[in-house]
C-alpha cells in the first residue's frame, strides 16, 4: 500500500468514527455538552504551558517558511491569548443548547400540530491555516451544536493544534461523551485535504476558513456541501458628514488593532468634499501609526504614500498596508465596493441617517457597520461565545458562524388519526 492510500484509507477511518460520534452526539444531553466544554476549558488552562511549548515549535515553524509579520501573529499563543481560548470555550458552554429548538409552531385545519426543531448538520470537516485557536473554536461549536467534526489545521499550526485537540478530547471523555467527536487529522500531507472534500459517505458539510487560494480550492474540488469563508477585503467610507473624532478612532483601529485578521479594513474611501481634511488627517494617523498607504493619484494625504495599482482594489493585505481613494459620493462609493469586495465586511462612517440606510440597503455583504470598526467582524464580539468562520455565501450560514448556524432543522408533525382527504 502506498503513502496516497494509506491517508485514504486513515480518512476513511476517520470519518466512520465521526459518524458514528455523531449519532450519539447528536442526542446527547445540554449538561453532558456543557460539562465537556468546561472540562476542556479546564484542560486548556491546566496544560498553558505544554501548549506554548507545542506553539513554540510552530513559530520557528513558520519563521523557516518566511511567513510574514502578520501571520506570525496569527500563529503565536501566550498565556494571553490561551485564556482568550478558555474564556471562549466557557463561552460557548453557557449558550443555549441549539438542538431540538422549537423555530416555529403551528396547526393546520386538517388538524395536523406541525413544529420545526434545530437538529444537527452531523459530520462537519473544518479547514483552516495557520491560527491554532480556530481549534478550540470550531471544536467548541461543533460539540454545541451536536455535530461530529473533523479538523484540518495548517501545516504552520500543526504543533499548536494537536495540543489543543487534545484538550478538547480530554474533556469529552470526562464527561462521558465520545472522543471521536472532535477527531484531528495527525498529517500535514494536503492528500488528506483532497480526500476530506470528496468524502460524501461521511462529511455532511465542509467549513474553509483561510485565504483566497484556500476557499478556491474547496469551492472548486469539494464533493460535499460548502460554507465559504472567503477572504476580507473590507472597505470602510468616509462620508462627507462623518465625525471627525469617530472617523479616526474607528479607521486607526479596524486597520491597526490587529493587520493579519479578516475583519482588517484594507480599503479606506473618502468622499471628495473631506479629502483635503478629514480625509488627509485620517491618513496622516494611519502613517504614523505604520501603516504603508497606496492611494489614487491626486489624494491629498502625508508623505511617503504610494501610487496604487489596479491590483491594490480589492485586495487582501492582512498587513499594515491600506488602500485610499477619494469618491465623488456614496453612489461612487457603493459602486467600488461591489466591484471589489468578498461580501465579507464594509462600514460607513457618518452621521447623515439617510447615507447610512442607503448603504445598508444597496450593498449585500454579510455584515455592514455604521461608525463601529470592522475588528467587531467576529462570533465572539457578536456573542456567539466563537465562530467557525465568517460565510460570505449566500446559503444557509451567513456571517458569523456559531452553534446554531451549525445546525439544520426538521419538521416533526402530529396528528390523531388524521387522515388527507
Amino acid at each position: 500500500m502506498n503513502e496516497t492510500d494509506n491517508i485514504a484509507a486513515m480518512m476513511a477511518e476517520l470519518g466512520k468514527r465521526a459518524q458514528q460520534a455523531a449519532q450519539t452526539l447528536a442526542t446527547a444531553s445540554a449538561e453532558r455538552k456543557h460539562a465537556a466544554l468546561i472540562g476542556a476549558a479546564e484542560a486548556v488552562w491546566s496544560r498553558r504551558a505544554e501548549i506554548i511549548a507545542a506553539n513554540a515549535k510552530d513559530l520557528d515553524f513558520g519563521r523557516d517558511k518566511g511567513l510574514s509579520d502578520a501571520m506570525m501573529d496569527r500563529l503565536m499563543l501566550d498565556e494571553s491569548r490561551i485564556r482568550g481560548i478558555v474564556d471562549g470555550l466557557r463561552a460557548v458552554a453557557e449558550q443555549a443548547d441549539p438542538v431540538g429548538e422549537v423555530m416555529e409552531d403551528w396547526r393546520q385545519p386538517s388538524g395536523l400540530h406541525i413544529q420545526r426543531v434545530r437538529t444537527p448538520l452531523g459530520v462537519i470537516g473544518v479547514i483552516y491555516e495557520s491560527r491554532p485557536n480556530v481549534t478550540a473554536d470550531a471544536g467548541a461549536l461543533c460539540l454545541k451544536s451536536g455535530n461530529a467534526v473533523i479538523l484540518r489545521g495548517g501545516s504552520e499550526s500543526f504543533h499548536s493544534s494537536k495540543a489543543i485537540h487534545a484538550c478538547l478530547a480530554e474533556g469529552l471523555e470526562s464527561a462521558g461523551l465520545p472522543a471521536d467527536a472532535v477527531q484531528l487529522v495527525p498529517t500535514r500531507d494536503r492528500a488528506a485535504v483532497q480526500e476530506l472534500l470528496t468524502m460524501t459517505e461521511y462529511v455532511d458539510v465542509i467549513v474553509p476558513r483561510g485565504g483566497k487560494g484556500l476557499v478556491g480550492l474547496v469551492q472548486r474540488e469539494a464533493r460535499v456541501p460548502v460554507f465559504a469563508h472567503l477572504e476580507g477585503i473590507v472597505h470602510i467610507y468616509l462620508d462627507k458628514s462623518a465625525d471627525p473624532q469617530k472617523a479616526l478612532d474607528v479607521v486607526l483601529n479596524a486597520k491597526t488593532r490587529r493587520t493579519g485578521i479578516c475583519g482588517a479594513a484594507e480599503c479606506l474611501l473618502i468622499h471628495q468634499d473631506i479629502a483635503e481634511t478629514l480625509g488627509k488627517t485620517v491618513l496622516e494617523a494611519l502613517a504614523a501609526a505604520g501603516v504603508e498607504i497606496r492611494a489614487e493619484v491626486g489624494l491629498p494625504g502625508p508623505e511617503g504614500m504610494t501610487l496604487a495599482s489596479a491590483e491594490d482594489w480589492g485586495k487582501e493585505y492582512l498587513d499594515a498596508i491600506i488602500a485610499a481613494k477619494p469618491v465623488a459620493d456614496i453612489d461612487e462609493a457603493i459602486a467600488h465596493i461591489r466591484t471589489h469586495h468578498s461580501q465579507h465586511t464594509d462600514c460607513i462612517v457618518t452621521e447623515d441617517e439617510a447615507a447610512v440606510q442607503k448603504f445598508f440597503a444597496e450593498l449585500d455583504s454579510a455584515i455592514l457597520m455604521h461608525n463601529a470598526s470592522t475588528q467587531f467582524a467576529d462570533g465572539g464580539e457578536f456573542g456567539m461565545g466563537a465562530e467557525i468562520g465568517i460565510a460570505t455565501g449566500k446559503m444557509h450560514a451567513r456571517g458569523p458562524v456559531g452553534a446554531k448556524q451549525l445546525t439544520s432543522f426538521k419538521y416533526l408533525v402530529r396528528g390523531n388519526g388524521t387522515t388527507r382527504s
